[in-house]
């Protein structure tokens, strides 16, 4: 199933949970939607909104609540968390409002940010200053451009739909692959 084809039946909830989860690709999507009159303008946004500010609220806060569980102590091992950690030292405030726009930076910075003493207070702040921003851009962009993006969609789905199913099938190999190996070594 493709990501239009779960927004036209899951609508704003869809543009929910895909804001959080999956980012600009289904908030660009939503606004395409609301292009075509699937969902409203203004409620895509604001569900967008929602989206990307609950789940970076909820990643900041397991990097304060649980900065000691093993898997966030792998999280703190990569490159890119020392790399958050680094430029949010440098200027918190403007990367707590740049983050999400850094391609590689949108998941790990708030878990990051989280385990820092910055407070709470400043967190949800700029979060929400952010997000407005994040939600209103990438749904607007998808909405002036929804004519362009519907007919490249319609003129290259069967291609994008072959290529998702390989690039599905690939990375379950590989995580497959990654997990006996992860368990043959136990």
């Amino acid at each position: 199933m493709t990501i239009a084809a779960i927004l036209a039946r899951y609508g704003l909830i869809a543009i929910f949970i895909g804001a959080g989860v999956e980012g600009e690709t289904v908030v660009v999507t939503g606004g395409v939607m609301a292009h075509q009159g699937l969902v409203p303008l203004a409620g895509a946004i604001a569900v967008a909104v929602l989206g990307s500010f609950t789940a970076d609220q909820l990643l900041f806060l397991t990097g304060r609540r649980f900065r000691d569980h093993p898997r966030v102590v792998r999280w703190m091992q990569k490159p890119a968390f020392a790399r958050a950690l680094t430029a949010f030292e440098r200027h918190p405030a403007g990367f707590i409002l740049a983050f999400r726009f850094i391609y590689g930076f949108r998941t790990i910075s708030p878990v990051a940010i989280g385990t820092t003493g910055v407070s709470a207070r400043m967190f949800v702040t700029l979060n929400a200053v952010a997000a407005v921003v994040w939600g209103t851009l990438f749904t607007t962009l998808g909405y002036v451009f929804g004519q362009g993006i519907t007919a490249l969609l319609d003129r290259y789905s069967p291609s994008v739909t072959t290529v998702g199913i390989a690039a599905a099938t690939v990375a379950a190999l590989i995580l497959g692959v990654q997990w006996w190996r992860k368990r043959r070594a136990a």
